[in-house]
C-alpha cells in the first residue's frame, strides 16, 4: 500500500541560532526541533538525562501506603506473592520487585498466569489457588486495574490485595487495599506514561527509603536501585511507552547497567542472542533482541521461566534457561511465519482496500500467543487497525483475539464501543486483546468495522511516513550520524529520525539476507557515493526493486554499523518510490 511522505518543513536560521544557544551540531538542533524541543535548557536535559529527573515514588498514587504495607508484611512474616503479567514489562517488574523483597529477606514467591489457559491479569482460580497455599498478600504487577470481581475473590478469601498498574482505569475501579497508579482518577502525578515496570521500580524505591527511614538509602539499597533500573528499562522499551520524561532517564541509565551489571541471566540471554556488549548497548538491542526472546517464553506459555532467568543467582541455571528461551524464541518466530501467511491469504480474499475500513480474521490452528506479532505485521503491511482471533480446537472455550491499531485509533475505546459481542477485553490505545464467542463473530466484525469507518478518515486509511529532513547520501558521514546517535535512547515518542533523498540507484540487484531470506541487502548508489542498506521484512519484495527502471526517491534511518570493530555508516530502508509524493 502507498504511503504518504510528509517531509517536516526546516528553518535554516532557528535551526543555526538554536545550535549556537544549545551548543549542539545544527543537524542536532533541526531535529531536536522536528520534536517540538526548541528550549536550550531542556536540550541539555533531553541529551543527558540525569536520574534525578525521576519524580519521588511518594508523589506516585498509593505508592507510599503500598510500600508501608510491604514492610509491614515483611516485619511480621507474612507471605507475599508478586503477581506479573506475562509479557516483558510484567517479568522485568515482576523480577526486581522480588529482588527487593528478597534483600529484606521476606517470606516471597511469584506468580504468572499462563497466556491460553488463564488469560491476561487476575483470575479467580489462581487467587484460589494462593490463598490455599497461605498467600497473605498479593502484589500485582503489570495488571489488576480492570479486576474489580477478582479483588472481590481475594477479600473474601482474606488475601490483602495490592494492585501497581499503568493500564487504562476503567469506571468501576477494584476494591483492593491500595492502588499504585500514574494515572489513577482524581490525582494528578506529573508524568502518567510509566510502564509496569516502571511502577514496580517506583514502589521497589519507596520500600527502600521507607526501610531506611530517609530519602537517602543504604549503599547496598543504592546498589540495587541502580541495577533495578536495567530491569526497568527492558520492560519500558518492551512495552513501547514514549521514551520522554523519567521514562528517557530510566532507559537511558538503565541500558548502562544492563551492560555494566546485568543480572546473571541477562548476562547468559545477551551471549545466546549474540549481542556484543563491547559496544554500546541500544534500546533497539533491548526491543529486537532481548525483548523478544523473553516474550517468547510468555508467548509459549512459559514465562514463569522468564522471571526465574531474571532472578535467579545460579550460573548454570541461567545458562540453561536463556538457550531455552533462545529455541522458544526460534519456534515462535517459525509460528508468527506460518501465522502470517495463512492470514495474509485470508486477508487477500477477504479484505478490500478500499471498502474495509479495518481487518477482522479468524482460524482454529492460530496460536494465541502469536496472533498480536501476525496483526500488527499485518497493520504495517494494510494500515488499517486489525484484529486476529484464534480458536479453541473444540469449541470449548471462546476465542481469543489480539488486536492492533494505527496512529490516531483507539483500539481500547473501539472494543469498548463492542462490548456486547465480546466475553471480555482489556489493554491500550494501540494494542488490546478480547474473547469472544464464536456467534458473535460476524456482529463483531460488523460493528468493529462500522467503528473504524467513522472514526478513521479517508486520508488516515494510507501510512504515512513522518520525514525529518532531506539530504544527499554523500551528508552522512561517519561523525555525522555519530551526532544524530545523540538523540538516543530511541523508541516509541522519540523514533530514530527519518530521513529522504532522491535520485538513487541501485548499485547491484538486492540480495535475500536473515533466516528464510525475510530481509533485503542492498547497496544504494547517488553520483559517487554508495552506502549499504537493508530493508527489514521485505524479502518478498525483491523483484520489485530488482525490476525498478530508472532513479528511485527513498525513505530511510541512518545508523553505525559495527562490526568486528570496525564502524560504518548504513541505511535501513523504510520505504521507496519512483516518482516524488506531495511533502
Amino acid at each position: 500500500m502507498a504511503k504518504r511522505w510528509r517531509i517536516h518543513s526546516h528553518d535554516p536560521d532557528r535551526i543555526a541560532a538554536l545550535a549556537r544557544a544549545a551548543g549542539v551540531p545544527s543537524v542536532v538542533a533541526g531535529l531536536l526541533l522536528c520534536r517540538g524541543i526548541s528550549d536550550p535548557r531542556v536540550i541539555q536535559q533531553f541529551l543527558a538525562p540525569s536520574l534525578s529527573a525521576l519524580h519521588d515514588p511518594n508523589d506516585l498514587p498509593g505508592c507510599s501506603e503500598a510500600a508501608q504495607r510491604l514492610l509491614a508484611a515483611v516485619a511480621d512474616g507474612r507471605r507475599i506473592v508478586v503477581y506479573g503479567d506475562y509479557d516483558v514489562d510484567g517479568m522485568t517488574g515482576t523480577a526486581l520487585l522480588m529482588q527487593c523483597l528478597r534483600m529484606l529477606n521476606a517470606n516471597v514467591g511469584y506468580y504468572v498466569p499462563h497466556r491460553v489457559d488463564e488469560g491476561y491479569g487476575l483470575n479467580h482460580e489462581a487467587i484460589e489457588t494462593l490463598a490455599h497455599q497461605k498467600t497473605d498478600v498479593l502484589v500485582t504487577v503489570d495488571c489488576g486495574i480492570g479486576s474489580v470481581e477478582e479483588a472481590v475473590t481475594a477479600s473474601k478469601l482474606g488475601v490483602e490485595l495490592i494492585v501497581t498498574d499503568h493500564h487504562e482505569p476503567g469506571r468501576q475501579l477494584p476494591d483492593a487495599a491500595v492502588l499504585v497508579h500514574p494515572r489513577l482518577p482524581g490525582t494528578h502525578y506529573p508524568f502518567g506514561e510509566l510502564s509496569g515496570s516502571g511502577v514496580a521500580f517506583k514502589l521497589a524505591w519507596a520500600v527502600c527509603q521507607q526501610a531506611n527511614q530517609a530519602k537517602r538509602v543504604s549503599p547496598r539499597m543504592r546498589t540495587f536501585l541502580l541495577e533495578a533500573t536495567g530491569l526497568a528499562a527492558l520492560g519500558t522499551v518492551a512495552d513501547m511507552v514514549p521514551l520522554v520524561d523519567e521514562n528517557r532517564a530510566l532507559v537511558t541509565h538503565g541500558l548502562r547497567s544492563l551492560k555494566e551489571r546485568p543480572t546473571l541471566g541477562l548476562a547468559a540471554l545477551m551471549r545466546a542472542a549474540k549481542i556484543d556488549k563491547k559496544g554500546t548497548l541500544s534500546s533497539e538491542d533491548v526491543g529486537f533482541m532481548i525483548g523478544p526472546r523473553l516474550n517468547a517464553a510468555g508467548r509459549l506459555g512459559q514465562a514463569q521461566l522468564g522471571v526465574e532467568l531474571l532472578v535467579t543467582q545460579d550460573g548454570k541455571r541461567a545458562e540453561e534457561l536463556a538457550e531455552y528461551l533462545e529455541q522458544l524464541n526460534a519456534d515462535r518466530q517459525t509460528l508468527e511465519r506460518r501465522i502470517l501467511l495463512a492470514a495474509n491469504k485470508q486477508a487477500k480474499n477477504d479484505f478490500d482496500p478500499v471498502a474495509d475500513s479495518a481487518l477482522v480474521l479468524d482460524a482454529r490452528d492460530w496460536n494465541p500467543g502469536v496472533i498480536g506479532i501476525v496483526a500488527g505485521r499485518l497493520v504495517e503491511k494494510h494500515h488499517r487497525p486489525t484484529v486476529l482471533i484464534a480458536w479453541d480446537k473444540f469449541d470449548m472455550k471462546p476465542g481469543i483475539g489480539s488486536a492492533r491499531s494505527v496512529p490516531g485509533f483507539n483500539l481500547h475505546d473501539a472494543l469498548h464501543a463492542c462490548r456486547e459481542h465480546l466475553v471480555s477485553f482489556g489493554g491500550h490505545a494501540a494494542a488490546a486483546g478480547l474473547k469472544i464467542e464464536r456467534r458473535n463473530l460476524d456482529a463483531f466484525r460488523d460493528a468493529f468495522r462500522e467503528h473504524a469507518a467513522s472514526a478513521i478518515a479517508g486520508p488516515q486509511r494510507s501510512a504515512e511516513i513522518r520525514i525529518d529532513t532531506e539530504a544527499p547520501l554523500a551528508a552522512f558521514t561517519l561523525q555525522t550520524v555519530k551526532q544524530i546517535e545523540q538523540l538516543a535512547p530511541f523508541g516509541q515518542g522519540n523514533p530514530r529520525p527519518v530521513v529522504c533523498t532522491s535520485g538513487v540507484r541501485l548499485a547491484a540487484p538486492p540480495r535475500p539476507m536473515g533466516a528464510g531470506g525475510h530481509h533485503l541487502s542492498l547497496q544504494l548508489a547517488q553520483h559517487d557515493v554508495e552506502l549499504r542498506a537493508v530493508a527489514f521484512g521485505a524479502g518478498d519484495r525483491a523483484e520489485e526493486l530488482a525490476n525498478l527502471d530508472g532513479p528511485i526517491d527513498v525513505a530511510f534511518r541512518p545508523v553505525i554499523n559495527a562490526f568486528r570493530g570496525r564502524q560504518s555508516v548504513e541505511l535501513h530502508l523504510i520505504d521507496w518510490k519512483i516518482e516524488r509524493g506531495e511533502a
